[in-house]
């Protein structure tokens, strides 16, 4: 399956819930979630009934949706988690948001995933001094991730800057506004990364 290059909010109409693609526009009232605009389709006025698969691949759609991922690339980030020593759905989630396009998305230097994995592959961004271009580079707690000292770099991230730290950002997260740069201080908890889906619908789904 390609990449899909289609209207973002119609991804979110589909799945019912703000998969956070548009940036600023989310948190506006314009979304079409806050709206109660229906499902897109001639036939979207009422959102059929799902069985239990159906409801499952919706799950594990929602989370794949939300960062970005093709379906090669996300089971193989699935099957990294069964393997890893802990709750399967919980080791998935924590490898997403380790993530560096994740990381500079939840730092404020992009106003989305799709618009941090561009900042990451132009090479506007270090973590422990060196430049990484890759957005799927596994981070992990102790690294520095620090936007590049160059004009365009830093004027481009701190408008972002400046709406995230209204929003307020993540515990695991130490930011410093000021030097562009942010210190992962511990691998996210569950409960800190929020309940975006029920991940143990995708650990089933994945288990047949």
């Amino acid at each position: 399956m390609g990449r899909y290059i289609g209207p973002a909010c119609k991804r979110c109409r589909r799945l019912g819930i703000k998969l956070f693609l548009k940036g600023d526009r989310c948190y506006m009232a314009k979304c079409p979630i806050d709206q109660g605009h229906s499902i897109p389709g001639m036939h979207g006025g009422r959102r059929p009934r799902l069985k239990d698969y159906g409801v499952q691949l919706q799950e594990k759609q929602r989370l794949r949706n939300m960062y970005g991922m093709q379906e090669g690339q996300f089971r193989l980030f699935f099957q990294r988690a069964l393997r890893a020593r802990g709750v399967t759905g919980e080791m998935l989630l924590q490898a997403l948001e380790m993530r560096l396009d994740n990381v500079v998305y939840r730092m404020g230097l992009a106003p989305s995933r799709r618009a941090a994995r561009q900042f990451v592959r132009h090479g506007h961004v270090h973590v422990n001094g060196a430049k990484v271009n890759v957005p799927s580079y596994k981070t992990k707690a102790g690294d520095m991730v620090q936007v590049r000292d160059a004009k365009h770099s830093r004027e481009y991230a701190k408008v972002h800057l400046d709406a995230a730290e209204s929003r307020g950002w993540p515990p695991w997260l130490n930011v410093d506004k000021t030097e562009f740069k942010a210190e992962i201080s511990h691998v996210p908890t569950r409960e800190e990364i929020a309940p975006i889906v029920n991940e143990q619908l995708i650990v089933e789904l994945y288990s047949k």
